[in-house]
C-alpha cells in the first residue's frame, strides 16, 4: 500500500454508495468514508463495504481533548479499516493518544495520518480568520514535524505541499493529497489543487479524487485515467 488513487465516497446514503461501486466490476478502489457518509448511516457503511473487498480511508478528521481522541480511536480500531487521520492542530499530545487508542493489543493499527490546512484553506484565511502568522509552507511543515515526533505515519497536505512534508519528514514519512483536478475539471470550492500528474511528481503518496469520478457520466473510465495519470502510465 504504497501509493495510488483513493476515491472519495462523498455520498448522502449507502444506498447511493453500493450503487456507485457495483459499477466496478474488474477494480475494487480504495475508497475514502468521510464526515456525510459515517454520520449518515454510521459504522455499519465501514462493515459493508468493507466487506465487498475495499480498503477504507475513513476521514473523520478528530480534534478533541487527547483522552477523548484516544478513547474514539479504541472503537474506530474496531472497524478494521486501513487509514484514519486527525487534525495536527490538536497538538502533539492528542496525536500521541491517538496513535495509542488506535494500537491493538496484537500491536497492529490503521495508518495515522494528520491533516495539516485543509485544501479549501488559503493562506490570508489562514491568516486573517485563524491568525496563523506564519506561511502556509511554514506551517505545514511545522505541523507535518509534529505529526512525524508523535509517531503518526503521515499527513493530508496539499498537493502543492507535498514536496515540502517529504523534504521536512522524509520519504517514507506519507503525503495523501486531496484536491485533485484533471487538467479540464473545475475546482469546485478547493483552492490549492494539482492534476494527478503533477501530484506524483510533486511527492503525493496517495491521491484522494471525489466529484471527478464520483460526478463523471462514467466514473470507472474517468477512475482508470486517475490511475493512467497518476501512475505514469
Amino acid at each position: 500500500m504504497k501509493h495510488g488513487v483513493i476515491i472519495a465516497l462523498d455520498f448522502p446514503s449507502a444506498q447511493e454508495v453500493y450503487a456507485f461501486l457495483d459499477r466496478f466490476k474488474e477494480e475494487k478502489p480504495f475508497v475514502k468514508i468521510g464526515m456525510e457518509l459515517f454520520y449518515a448511516e454510521g459504522p455499519e457503511i465501514v462493515r459493508q463495504v468493507k466487506a465487498r473487498g475495499h480498503r477504507i480511508f475513513l476521514d473523520l478528521k478528530l480534534h478533541d481533548i487527547p483522552n477523548t481522541v484516544k478513547s474514539a480511536m479504541r472503537v474506530l480500531s474496531r472497524l478494521e479499516v486501513d487509514m484514519v487521520n486527525v487534525h495536527a492542530a490538536g497538538t502533539a499530545d492528542m496525536m500521541r493518544a491517538a496513535v495509542e487508542g488506535l494500537t491493538r493489543e496484537d500491536g497492529t493499527r490503521p495508518l495515522l495520518l494528520a491533516v495539516t490546512q485543509l485544501t479549501s484553506t488559503s493562506e490570508e484565511r489562514m491568516r486573517g480568520e485563524l491568525l496563523i502568522s506564519a506561511s502556509m509552507p511554514e506551517t505545514v511543515a511545522h505541523y507535518a514535524k509534529n505529526a512525524r515526533d508523535a509517531g503518526l505515519d503521515g499527513v493530508v497536505c496539499s498537493p502543492l505541499e507535498a514536496a515540502l512534508v517529504k523534504q521536512a519528514c522524509g520519504n517514507d514519512f506519507l503525503t495523501v493529497t486531496p484536491g485533485i483536478r484533471f487538467a479540464d475539471s473545475a475546482a469546485d470550492d478547493q483552492r490549492r489543487v494539482m492534476t494527478p500528474e503533477k501530484a506524483r511528481r510533486n511527492g503525493s503518496d496517495f491521491i484522494v479524487v471525489g466529484r471527478p469520478i464520483t460526478r463523471a457520466d462514467d466514473p470507472v473510465a474517468a477512475y482508470r485515467r486517475c490511475v493512467r495519470e497518476f501512475e505514469g502510465e
